[in-house]
């Protein structure tokens, strides 16, 4: 047997406990699901890399305990925990307003700022190799993200008025991030509706089919607990109306998404903000998901300061998420945190599949970077949480501006390193999936 035969065996070793750490009860639990998800996975090294946050981190580890530009401070900031290239796209925020940002907070906890910039990073790395780009022309991606981060960081911590680092809105996005916009105003909460309800006897219910499983009365009673729960987590100012705590059906679901295979999942239709049935909205609750990142990060200040992930994962979002949907919020059921959101009729993801052109893709990466510092920026001492009671964007200006010239390398050597890693690790995966060797499946 050869050395590269013996490194695969060995790393698939690895790859199998990082993932039975991760999955395992979830996969004992729901073998049908994890076959799916793992198929997903299969398909391309990038959906791979999507569905194994918990391998990067893993591989991530020993920088916890240190490493260029972190601190007591850098550290220890609210990151988004999967920021990818493709979590990102359009919701509709508090103020009713079109917005395109990072999306997907399903894995964001309290960590090192540049774990999020090296988990971008390795994704545009891998994204360019599947589109044919050269390795110069990856480089030239990550560094373009890299530079905009940091402009983005800087104007933010010197004090940037709203009009000089505005949002990502149908009035100053362009190209394909304003494509998203466009086809996001196109979409009506009736299109939603529709796709998902039936109206019978003069009232809105939920369709039959189509992931919706009917739900027997005890469950059905524990869920409507658990709603009454999530109604207390919300800002005053969520609900235009007493009726639009109305429930008007529950159902469950199945199939819902790469990240979330195992977990329970429901759809509740509630009266919407008038008597007119196209204003109905329906909200999920969903399981929340231990974050990859949070195995790797001991302090136990971070730790205690969430009552379950459900909790964890809303309290993150809304440090991280200027105006936040304002349905958002978490519950208990069967002793296990939910998140609780919108079913959003405007959300629509950045769509790489188009996206081609190195010139384009340069534009795309840059107002990502924008956001990413953004996002890093709006969660601080001004969210209204005390778990980080510093301004974010002043501390890693300060980390950055002392060496100014070395994070751009940094990410550039990591994304080319990782992103080779990951396109073997996929390999290796998908021989160990379709040779049978994943317990349990």
């Amino acid at each position: 047997m050869s050395v590269p035969q013996l490194d695969d065996e060995h790393r698939g070793e690895e790859i199998l406990a990082v993932l039975d750490t991760a999955f395992g009860e979830l996969l004992a639990a729901d073998p049908a699901a994890f076959r799916v998800k793992f198929r997903k996975m299969a398909a391309s090294a990038f959906a791979f890399y999507r569905g194994t946050a918990c391998l990067f981190y893993h591989d991530l580890d020993a920088e916890k305990r240190g490493g260029p530009y972190l601190d007591d401070r850098t550290s220890r900031v609210w990151i988004h925990g999967d920021l990818h290239a493709e979590n990102f796209g359009t919701y509709m925020d508090s103020n009713g307003r079109l917005v395109f940002n990072v999306n997907d907070f399903d894995e964001a906890y309290v960590g090192p700022f540049t774990w999020d910039l090296k988990r971008f990073a390795a994704s545009m790395a891998l994204i360019g190799y599947a589109k044919a780009l050269g390795d110069e022309q990856i480089t030239e991606l990550v560094r373009i993200y890299t530079a905009a981060y940091r402009e983005r960081i800087r104007a933010l911590a010197t004090g940037a008025k709203n009009d000089e680092v505005p949002p990502f809105t149908l009035d100053t996005a362009q190209g394909p991030l304003l494509d998203a916009l466009r086809d996001a105003r196109s979409l009506t909460r009736f299109g939603l509706l529709d796709s998902m309800t039936v109206i019978r006897d003069f009232e809105r219910r939920f369709a039959s089919g189509g992931g919706a499983v009917e739900l027997d009365a005890a469950t059905r009673y524990k869920v409507l607990a658990a709603f009454d729960g999530y109604l207390e987590t919300l800002p005053d100012a969520s609900l235009a109306r007493p009726d639009s705590y109305r429930v008007k059906d529950v159902v469950g679901r199945r199939g819902v998404g790469i990240g979330s295979a195992g977990l329970p999942s429901y759809n509740i239709l509630l009266e919407g903000h008038s008597d007119a049935l196209e204003n109905d909205v329906v909200i999920y609750v969903k399981q929340a998901q231990h974050p990859a990142v949070s195995r790797h990060i001991t302090d136990p200040a971070i730790r205690d300061y969430f009552r379950h992930e459900g909790h964890r994962t809303v309290i993150s979002q809304r440090a991280l998420q200027a105006h936040a949907d304002p349905w958002l919020g978490w519950t208990e059921l069967d002793g296990a945190g939910q998140l609780v959101a919108e079913v959003s009729p405007y959300a629509v993801d950045l769509d790489w599949g188009d996206i081609d052109e190195p010139e384009e893709m340069a534009q795309v990466v840059a107002d990502l970077g924008r956001a990413t510092a953004t996002m890093h920026a709006a969660a601080d001492d001004t969210s209204g949480e005390s778990l980080v009671p510093f301004s974010t964007e002043r501390a890693i200006d300060a980390a950055l501006a002392a060496d100014e010239e070395g994070l751009e390398p940094l990410l550039v050597d990591f994304a080319h390193r990782y992103g080779a890693r990951a396109r073997g690790d996929h390999q290796i995966f998908l021989d160990l999936f379709r040779n049978g060797r994943i317990p349990g499946l």
